[in-house]
């Protein structure tokens, strides 16, 4: 791989990791890190597919409170060197390897955390002095150190030949092999049964049947689908503006009737 696709493998690492925390730009989606690793490395396609089915795995990762949840950034990122890189791993590997990274991922994150919350102490000690510009100067050392947290991973797996990750994946039994394979089609359909449960109600249900009984003609491509359901959506958003009754505003009711008592007076 040459030194350009390199350099913009750890750029995107760092990006996600960043973005992990900002979530601004989306960097760290699964989708948009995976077509990015995709166009810096070549491949396209296979980042695409990566990213679009790392998606689906990843939709309930989500921190909660002081839960930390697995790390979606190295999850996709270091996955997507693999597939799309000179190594060529196979898409069904890519998603298995996923978990794995995610739950390194994660550990790095509480150790950044740990750093970080001892660098805001600190800043707040140099603030007390005075000191006011360490604040950002805290605040661009700690998206520094979410950066290096995905990059240094990444780089890492870029020193590793691509000859030993190819001999490596060739002494794994064919079972494996395909016991992943399988493994891929199952946590997709766990992915939509999470978007299903989120979005059920009575009134989303006939939208969700006549999407899948339109995926079933063969003659409609995925653009006319899109397309279709846009302008379902359209109709429906439209159809509901128009039945909401206008709304009174109580509190111009209460400046009537204080003016009525006012005038009685």
């Amino acid at each position: 791989m040459s030194s350009l696709a390199i350099i913009g493998c750890l750029i995107v690492a760092f990006l996600a990791g960043v973005d992990g925390i900002l979530d601004e730009w989306s960097f760290q989606q699964p989708i948009v890190a995976g077509t990015l690793m995709g166009v810096v490395t070549g491949d396209i396609s296979a980042g695409i597919l990566l990213g679009s089915s790392l998606q689906m795995v990843t939709l309930g990762w989500m921190n909660i409170g002081a839960a930390v949840s697995p790390d979606v950034a190295l999850a996709v990122v270091a996955p997507a060197y693999l597939v799309c890189g000179p190594a060529q791993l196979p898409l069904a590997v890519g998603v298995a390897l996923a978990i794995p990274f995610a739950l390194i991922g994660q550990g790095l994150t509480v150790l950044v955390r740990r750093l970080v919350s001892r660098l805001v102490h600190r800043v707040e000690r140099d603030v007390a002095a005075g000191h006011l510009e360490r604040v950002t100067q805290g605040h661009l050392l700690s998206l520094v150190l979410q950066g290096l947290r995905v990059m240094v991973p990444v780089a890492l797996l870029l020193c590793i030949p691509t000859s030993l990750i190819q001999s490596l994946m060739g002494d794994v039994p064919a079972f494996v092999t395909n016991g992943l394979a399988v493994a891929e089609g199952f946590i997709a359909v766990v992915g939509y049964a999470m978007v299903i449960q989120m979005m059920a109600t009575k009134q989303l249900w006939p939208f969700f049947f006549l999407g899948f009984a339109l995926a079933a003609v063969k003659g409609l491509s995925m653009l006319s689908l899109g397309m279709i359901g846009l302008a379902i959506a359209i109709i429906v958003v439209s159809y509901s503006s128009q039945q909401q009754p206008p709304q009174t505003g109580s509190g111009d009711d209460d400046l009537d009737d204080l003016d009525r008592e006012l005038e009685d007076l």
